[in-house]
């Protein structure tokens, strides 16, 4: 069973897989590739309600790599963010990491970007914040930052539960967000 959630808890959630449908050994490079899953702008909705922070954090190895630029990954985040502003949720800042050595601190799995986001909202208690993901890097983020993990099964239904990594499990983002706030 979940923990009792306000808004003294911060969200830490993933994009691509959780938010929006992932390019399997691909990337998404530009807004027009960019799908919500169903449901994802209803669990936003939900989560802004019940979170005091929101923020994504994204490995985006595809500018790292030259397949993209930032000006199109700005682009897909403005217009995602937009999107779901307009359907009731938000997402308070947006964290990536570009780096295409997996040893870089903002890289998940590493903390890097959760320490940034306590630098910026100085508010964050990592024992009061979850991590969603669809990965198990996902879950090492949430560790290595002591962060409370949630596995959303949306691209790797594989992976085993219970798991040493993982918290809670859930199918998607909708499910984790109706088990916070029953409809």
């Amino acid at each position: 069973m979940l923990p009792a959630i306000d808004n003294t808890w911060t969200l830490f959630i993933d994009r691509d897989g959780v938010i929006n449908h992932e390019k399997k050994e691909d990337y998404i490079l530009n807004w027009e590739e960019f799908a919500f899953y169903d449901g994802v702008k209803q669990a936003m909705k939900i989560l802004n309600k019940k979170f005091g922070v929101i923020v994504l954090v994204t490995n985006q190895r595809g500018v790292g790599k030259g397949l993209m630029s930032l000006d199109d990954l700005h682009d897909i985040h403005q217009n995602m963010t937009k999107e779901i502003e307009a359907a009731g949720g938000r997402i308070d800042q947006i964290y990536f990491c570009t780096s295409l050595n997996n040893h870089h601190p903002n890289r998940k799995p590493n903390a890097g970007m959760a320490l940034q986001a306590k630098e910026h909202y100085p508010q964050i208690d990592f024992n009061k914040a979850m991590m969603v993901g669809n990965k198990p890097s996902d879950m090492e983020f949430g560790r290595n930052a002591g962060i409370t993990t949630v596995f959303v099964a949306t691209t790797n239904p594989e992976v085993a539960f219970p798991n040493p990594l993982i918290d809670y499990r859930y199918n998607d983002l909708l499910e984790f967000a109706e088990a916070i706030e029953p409809a």
